[in-house]
């Protein structure tokens, strides 16, 4: 399994095996460790700070330590063993040793009032018999949609980009809401297959309940600069009730129950899934995994462009036009040959990964691996590692904090891909029953490499100002 060869090729890349050590590191005192460690977390230092601070006290990249939600009214263990390099990082794949049972955010799991009393596909572990069975539905039905992610995707992207542009000459447009009912659309149709238009309201409003279904779940353990001490007594300190969203949910499920027939039906027919866990599935992979996930991701990449400096842009548009030759050229096939523009993607994952956490709890005793030492991890402990600084690894990663926009191209780029791990997985390895990495990988690499070749098609260049568009530039003819 490629998780495997991961962890054992990086083992074997030295002479002889890292010396062992304890585990450094402390959970502090009861409640009072867990809660200090919170609020340096959430608020005085924030997550990127929070681990590197620990990381230089300890002198190591596998430490003990608290991660939120904790103190006072979670049930949840917030002791952690931290894992932030890419070599100990790498064991959380290898289903023989950690377990992925019920640990999507953490050892805290929201209720699954948000799921329709269900633990959807993100919450079993591969041990589980239903897992196999939501992991083929979910991989079977993206493979399907690949006959319509272009097509559907640049319909919908144009209609997104003629809003934008009829407004532009007001001022600056800001993306956000523009780009989440595009991929709201989009992944509605391609995933659920259920178009948002036959539904005024969802079409007006699908984005925003969802959103709201997201936030609910997840503010308890998302870190948030402003308004302290308010946002630690109120929003990190307890988690929210579902009759909050309880409405929002109800219309996309009715939404997808009622234009999604045919992939509802798949599931039950092909798959063995009664029709309620397959469209509390669906939900979930559309609304928690691609719409979450693209919320995250799309403005990450156009924040990347927005700050670059080398004139990337006009090297983008030169190969997405080569390769594409006009629109009806861009495909799957052509933007897989699109270097530059896979790279600017993957660089981006690397940098700012949609999920920052991942977590895997100790199936048995084992030995885990840094790059200088060996730790005895006992069976149950948690396992965390926080992706954007694993992805920093100096020790793989040349110049590591910087974006690079070509790292991922030529031979030895296409090596690194064996660490870039947004997928709770490698990029190199490939979803499967046996394993929790992203069924949607590819769907979700693809898709971004589409949204800004399609960029690059309609547009010569564009102006983005902070999370708005201040101008764009049309081609001067059809030649150039």
């Amino acid at each position: 399994m490629a998780n495997n060869n991961i962890t054992s090729s990086s083992s074997s890349s030295s002479s002889s095996p890292p010396p062992v050590r304890e585990i450094p590191g402390s959970y502090g005192l009861p409640l009072l460790g867990p809660l200090a460690d919170r609020l340096n977390y959430s608020w005085f230092q924030g997550p990127e700070t929070f681990f590197r601070k620990r990381i230089e006290k300890n002198q190591s990249t596998v430490f003990r330590t608290n991660v939120p939600p904790s103190f006072p009214l979670f049930l949840a263990n917030p002791n952690v063993v931290a894992v932030l390099d890419c070599k100990s990082f790498a064991h959380m794949f290898d289903m023989e040793l950690v377990e992925k049972k019920n640990i999507l955010v953490g050892d805290w799991m929201p209720s699954t009032r948000f799921t329709g009393d269900r633990r959807v596909c993100a919450y079993l572990d591969t041990s589980e018999p239903q897992h196999e069975q939501i992991k083929n539905f979910a991989m079977d039905t993206l493979k399907r949609s690949s006959t319509i992610w272009v097509p559907t995707l640049t319909t919908v992207l144009d209609t997104m980009w003629d809003t934008i542009e009829s407004q532009l000459p007001s001022g600056p447009v800001s993306y956000l809401v523009p780009i989440q009912k595009f991929i709201f659309a989009f992944s509605s149709l391609c995933i659920a297959g259920a178009d948002p238009a036959n539904s005024p309201d969802i079409a007006d409003n699908g984005y925003s309940r969802m959103d709201r279904w997201l936030a609910v779940q997840l503010l308890p353990t998302v870190p948030i600069n402003i308004l302290q001490p308010l946002v630690e007594i109120f929003l990190h300190s307890f988690p929210y009730p579902y009759f909050l969203v309880s409405r929002d949910y109800n219309k996309l499920y009715e939404f997808v129950e009622k234009e999604g027939k045919e992939v509802i039906s798949r599931g039950q027919t092909e798959f063995k899934l009664s029709k309620e866990d397959t469209v509390h599935n669906l939900l979930f992979i559309f609304g928690f995994n691609a719409f979450g996930g693209f919320s995250i991701l799309f403005p990450s990449l156009l924040s990347s462009l927005e700050s670059d400096k080398t004139g990337i842009q006009e090297k983008l548009r030169k190969e997405v036009r080569e390769k594409a030759g006009s629109e009806s050229g861009l495909s799957l096939r052509s933007v897989q040959e699109m270097d530059l523009v896979q790279s600017f993607v993957y660089e981006t994952l690397r940098l700012n990964p949609p999920v920052p956490l991942q977590y895997g709890r100790a199936r048995k005793d084992f030995e885990l691996s840094s790059h200088d030492s060996t730790f005895k991890i006992k069976k149950g402990e948690l396992l965390c590692g926080y992706q954007p600084l694993v992805m920093r690894d100096p020790k793989v990663f040349d110049d590591p904090e910087t974006f690079v926009p070509d790292r991922f191209t030529g031979e030895k780029g296409k090596e690194l891909l064996t660490y870039l791990y947004w997928s709770n997985g490698p990029q190199t390895g490939m979803p499967s029953a046996s394993n929790k990495q992203c069924p949607g990988k590819d769907f979700v690499t693809l898709t971004t490499s589409l949204f800004l070749a399609h960029l690059f098609m309609r547009y010569d260049s564009v102006t983005i100002t902070g999370a708005s568009f201040s101008a764009v530039e049309k081609p001067k003819s059809k030649n150039e």
